[in-house]
């Protein structure tokens, strides 16, 4: 027997309603964060990274921490590397607020939801998370609807990346922690401008002391000595080290 007509909990004004409840206690028992996409600079198509992406935008929204008795995860743990720290987090976000406030990013890769790889900065502690899943059918199919997605992070670990999003505390962090050796580049006196080699015209180069040659560096080549003394630069097989004959292609000492 089919449903009775006269109670259907699925109608667009109900939805609005609770998408509207929703988001009102988020912004009651929520966090400021803020919300960092990701730019692919260079994407490995097989490994699916990016070591030379960066994060240039935030966007300050408020999220649901999840979490009531601290981080989940493996937390702090000693492998053969040394101490890990593993701390998850879930957040709860507003679908409405995301696409509202950040779909419109053309960093996103996917810009119906929040992205995979993408940093949460939380305030609070002082950290970054990054996203690793992206849920959104919990709470599953209230009035019909999914008003919000449920994000499951991890702690991120920072590797060098490029950090201009405009936030001083988070920019900050490229300073302390960055050795990416290109920030210690020279910079004219004036702060305009930088060094410019004689044939430098869209191209790439670096400032090399006028001393160094290779003839300097490295008067001798050793690999054609060893050649010599092993008799290869001769045509004569008399004087050779090692047997490449037709008998034996590999090249062991011949004993006879």
């Amino acid at each position: 027997m089919p449903t009775n007509v006269y109670f259907d909990t699925g109608t667009t004004s109900e939805q609005r309603l609770y998408e509207d409840l929703v988001i009102e206690q988020l912004k009651i028992y929520g966090q400021d964060v803020y919300y960092l996409p990701r730019k692919l600079a260079n994407k490995d198509t097989i490994f699916g990274e990016d070591p030379a992406s960066s994060f240039d935008d935030s966007y300050i929204i408020e999220m649901y921490v999840n979490n009531t008795d601290g981080f989940m995860g493996e937390q702090e743990i000693i492998k053969k590397f040394g101490l890990e720290l593993r701390d998850d987090i879930k957040f709860t976000v507003s679908k409405l607020r995301w696409e509202t406030l950040i779909s419109n990013n053309s960093d996103l890769q996917n810009t119906t939801r929040p992205n995979e790889g993408d940093l949460v900065y939380f305030p609070t502690t002082k950290a970054f998370f990054e996203i690793q899943f992206v849920e959104h059918e919990q709470p599953f199919y209230q009035q019909s609807a999914l008003p919000v997605y449920n994000l499951s992070c991890t702690k991120w670990e920072y590797a060098s990346e490029r950090l201009d999003t405009g936030i001083a505390t988070i920019d900050a962090t490229e300073d302390a922690l960055s050795t990416d050796t290109m920030n210690f580049q020279f910079t004219l006196e004036n702060e305009v401008g930088s060094f410019v080699l004689e044939s430098d015209i869209g191209e790439t180069n670096y400032v090399i002391n006028e001393s160094f040659t290779m003839a300097t560096q490295q008067p001798v080549d050793d690999g054609k000595a060893f050649e010599e003394k092993a008799g290869t630069t001769t045509s004569s097989t008399a004087d050779d080290i090692l047997d490449f004959s037709e008998r034996n292609p590999f090249g062991e000492v011949d004993d006879y």
